[in-house]
């Protein structure tokens, strides 16, 4: 059972092969809905992953990765083989991946109703389980606050014009909404992300926040828009930093008291203050974790000194 007050993140796990030349391949655990999941949790945050896991090695790896930040991990009991990743890292640390990955995850009950709801990445637009997640969060939505990151991958993503309606069917369901510029480069190419970021907020979220890499990022919100410098840091790899930013954008939403069905209507009218604060500690959080191999989110402490050098 969950409890009102935590945290619900509904999607995959993956077991991240990472490549780079000339070395031993490393196993990671990942998935962005996992690595959002184990965040919140190094943050402090009650957090429930409800995924798809195997009994296989990666799969114990991946759930003792979890449970040892204290997420509650829970599935629908199918013994399919755990998700996998081969992750190619150049010579920047940029990643570059290829899934081996079925999503396939049965209906199951969400009771009590959590007090928030993420999901986002293959969870939301692979079938059959995709049908599964956006009926979760369609039922959540009376209790909860909703967010959502795209978190694309081509690869697995399908015919693009379906793939681009199940999008915007998750943006009209979510009160937050976060995106890379990859991502909306692959959704809608040509347009500029934040003429795109703005035609989602009409569709229903209070704020889309847009993740620009090394340049930093913006929040686009009725009043306008915010921007933000990436934090000066050597980046070792960027496997999970957009999970990162998520993560700590949910744990500073928290801070403020805006998530939760009863803080909807303050959300929808947050100040230009409040969405600054919320990016200041997305970007602190991110850069933790491009400082450090793999997705490796910073604790609550490591974030408060991120916060203090920047």
């Amino acid at each position: 059972m969950l409890d009102h007050s935590e945290l619900l993140v509904v999607g995959e796990c993956v077991a991240d092969i990472v490549r780079q030349p000339d070395q031993e391949d490393r196993v990671h655990p990942g998935g962005s809905p996992a690595n959002v999941a184990y965040g919140l949790a190094r943050l402090g945050h009650r957090a429930t992953l409800l995924t798809q896991l195997g009994p296989d090695p990666n799969g114990r790896l991946i759930r003792d990765h979890l449970s040892s930040a204290g997420v509650t991990v829970r599935t629908d009991g199918a013994a399919a083989p755990s998700p996998s990743a081969v992750v190619t890292l150049d010579g920047a640390g940029q990643a570059s991946y290829a899934f081996d990955i079925a999503w396939t995850l049965a209906p199951v009950t969400v009771a009590p109703a959590p007090g928030h709801v993420h999901t986002g990445s293959i969870g939301a637009v692979v079938e059959p389980g995709s049908a599964t997640v956006l009926d979760i969060v369609r039922g959540a939505r009376a209790t909860a606050t909703v967010s959502y990151d795209p978190n694309v991958r081509p690869a697995l993503m399908g015919d693009h014009a379906a793939a681009v309606a199940r999008v915007e069917e998750c943006v009209a369901l979510s009160d937050l909404v976060k995106a890379s510029d990859e991502d909306l480069a692959w959704l809608y190419p040509g347009e500029e992300p934040e003429k795109v970021a703005a035609r989602w907020l009409e569709g229903g979220p209070a704020v889309v926040l847009v993740t620009r890499g090394g340049d930093g990022a913006l929040a686009v919100l009725p009043g306008g828009r915010i921007s933000m410098e990436a934090a000066p840091v050597e980046v070792v790899d960027t496997v999970g930093a957009g999970d990162a930013f998520m993560s700590g954008t949910l744990h500073a939403l928290a801070a403020h008291g805006l998530l939760g069905a009863g803080a909807r209507q303050r959300l929808h009218a947050v100040d230009r203050d409040t969405v600054t604060d919320v990016l200041r500690h997305a970007v602190a959080s991110a850069a933790v974790t491009v400082s450090r191999a793999g997705a490796n989110p910073p604790d609550a402490a490591e974030l408060l000194e991120a916060l203090a050098r920047n």
